[in-house]
């Protein structure tokens, strides 16, 4: 690829003022000006020889002022009209000439800020094309990540670091319709062609999970229903039961126990010891000598939530010997624990709890836990369907366990990842779908909820240590923690119509490029801004559209209003309330 020629004719103007990162630059001519647009490209001329500075206009001003001259006061020149044509230019790096044997090196690296008067370019025409090339270059990888094309330059692909996108946590956001699914579906394929990829994805509403999103390295799961409760083999047959004894200690109280009782401190020591006990107890029956004398109270260890039920329910009704003989009294905790055990009792039997509570004899095998997170966590080569991304349809999980439950989730493959050694431990992607319903900003304290967050927060902030990285989708990015968004340095926004969502995106990028949040209310469906690590240039791209569709098109009600053989089927919907599944 040639060397980038700027001709001196070409030049559009000088540098006026410097500022940091940003610079004014005087226009002289006012057809040169009319030729410039808000985002497009210019470079301006560096000190050191080889090297231009590329930068993006933000903002072209044309001022026109009234000044008095009073030394040509007699000569009847009293009013001169100044015209003053200015561009306000955001710096993003350095274009280098030669760089080792390179040619044409684009960095996201300011070396000098240019000099007073220094000439500025338009970056058009074959340059703009030779331009996006130039950083559009993908030499490492025989699948390079692509979502489309640049705007500026349809001929250009936009190809992105996938390394540094899920190295450093990523954010896809977009108002309903704006086709965020689209780009999720278009990231999801090109994963799933990678010989060891691993990724799994939320799907909250099934829309990724029909069958326009199946294909070659994509595995659909889904959380059990109360239509395969009792059945042996689920896993098997892509089913996940995720059993009680998977909870830690607080996520069971926060299910259970009402702080206001004032009995919850006692009902909390007995149900630890009773659990506890339990797990101590399943050790011994199956002749273990690894696990019992290190085990505590949130290892994973199966039990029989009947018999710490039946336990409970003695220490309940429990009587003692009195002070005098052949007298009896009331036990420690007689009648402390009644209402606890009937929260129990209504959490086991409720069957839209049933992938939780309602196991079968699978899920209390000692080695279930193996064949789970074998069927979540391992590569495409390493398992039988050959899948390196897992979908998982929670759309029949109760909305109000839900963040406890995808918590629970991100928990266990956050944690082995944490135990897994350094040179076996393989990186794996949470690909949050619809995130602000389980990451929200606001939760109630000691909530379940809460500490379904709080699994999400740590993932966020240590997860790059582990090989665990997250990529939050939301259409609502102020309802989603700030926390876990702050940590992620990536951004592929498509349209934003509300204004709090445009001030949350606003927030999170370098003060010098929160001006192209500007644009995020005008962009076209299927168009998206992305700034972040994994793009070296901060820009607007057309999203190709994905071989795999998801089940998200908006359905065209006057079309459908005006179809007089449109059909309906509300008993079958019916029949599906009250069986709570599909």
């Amino acid at each position: 690829m040639a060397i980038f020629t700027f001709e001196e004719s070409a030049t559009i103007g000088t540098v006026f003022s410097v500022d940091t990162a940003t610079i004014i630059v005087k226009v002289d001519e006012l057809d040169k000006l009319r030729k410039l647009q808000v985002n497009h490209l210019i470079a301006v001329k560096s000190s050191k020889a080889g090297q231009h500075l590329i930068g993006i206009i933000s903002r072209i001003t044309r001022k026109v002022s009234d000044d008095e001259n009073p030394v040509n006061e007699d000569l009847g020149m009293t009013n001169f009209l100044l015209t003053e044509n200015i561009l306000k230019v955001n710096l993003i790096g350095t274009l280098i000439d030669k760089h080792g044997e390179k040619e044409n090196v684009f960095k996201r690296t300011l070396d000098t800020v240019p000099e007073i008067e220094a000439n500025c370019f338009p970056i058009d025409g074959e340059n703009i094309t030779k331009f996006m090339r130039t950083i559009s270059s993908q030499e490492n990888y025989d699948v390079p990540l692509s979502l489309g094309k640049y705007s500026i330059d349809e001929n250009a692909e936009a190809f992105l670091d996938g390394d540094k996108l899920f190295q450093r946590h990523a954010v896809i956001v977009g108002s309903t319709g704006s086709g965020k699914s689209w780009c999720v579906a278009k990231l999801v394929e090109q994963i799933a062609k990678l010989p060891m990829a691993n990724s799994l994805l939320f799907d909250i509403h099934g829309e990724y999970s029909g069958e326009g999103f199946k294909s070659d390295g994509i595995q659909h799961l889904k959380i059990a229903n109360p239509a395969d409760l009792g059945k042996t083999g689920n896993l098997e047959n892509n089913v996940l039961m995720l059993p009680y004894w998977l909870l830690t200690y607080e996520e069971m109280l926060a299910m259970l126990l009402d702080r206001s009782d004032s009995n919850a401190p006692n009902q909390a020591m007995v149900f630890s010891k009773t659990v506890f006990n339990e797990k101590i107890k399943f050790l011994e029956s199956i002749g273990d000598t690894t696990f019992k004398d290190s085990i505590t109270i949130d290892s994973p260890i199966p039990y029989k939530m009947e018999n710490v039920l039946n336990e409970i329910k003695r220490l309940d009704t429990e009587r003692v010997p009195g002070a005098r003989a052949n007298t009896e009294k009331d036990g420690p905790f007689n009648g402390k624990l009644t209402r606890f055990i009937q929260r129990l009792e209504a959490k086991s039997q409720d069957k839209r709890l049933g992938f939780m509570f309602q196991i079968s004899n699978d899920e209390l095998e000692i080695d279930w836990l193996n064949k789970l997170c074998n069927l979540l966590m391992q590569g495409s080569n390493n398992n039988d369907k050959k899948a390196g991304v897992k979908v998982i349809d929670f759309s029949e999980v109760p909305s109000d366990v839900l963040p406890l439950v995808i918590g629970l989730v991100a928990r266990i493959v956050f944690t082995v990842q944490q135990w897994t050694t350094n040179d076996k431990r393989h990186p794996i992607c949470l690909l949050c779908d619809e995130a602000h319903l389980y990451i929200p900003e606001r939760t109630s304290q000691d909530s379940a909820s809460e500490l379904g967050l709080k699994n999400f927060e740590r993932i966020a902030k240590e997860g790059r240590k582990y090989g665990v990285s997250l990529t939050v989708i939301s259409q609502r990015p102020a309802e989603v923690n700030r926390t876990v968004l702050s940590q992620c340095n990536n951004f592929i926004s498509l349209r934003l119509s509300n204004a709090e969502d445009q001030a949350v995106i606003k927030r999170l990028l370098p003060d010098n490029l929160s001006g192209l949040t500007d644009v995020l209310p005008i962009l076209d469906i299927g168009e998206a801004l992305i700034v972040g690590d994994s793009s070296l240039l901060p820009t607007r791209v057309i999203i190709d559209e994905p071989t795999i569709k998801p089940q998200s098109a908006t359905i065209k009600f006057w079309e459908e209003w005006s179809n007089e053989k449109a059909e309906q089927d509300i008993s079958s919907a019916v029949i599906g309330l009250r069986k709570q599944s599909k």
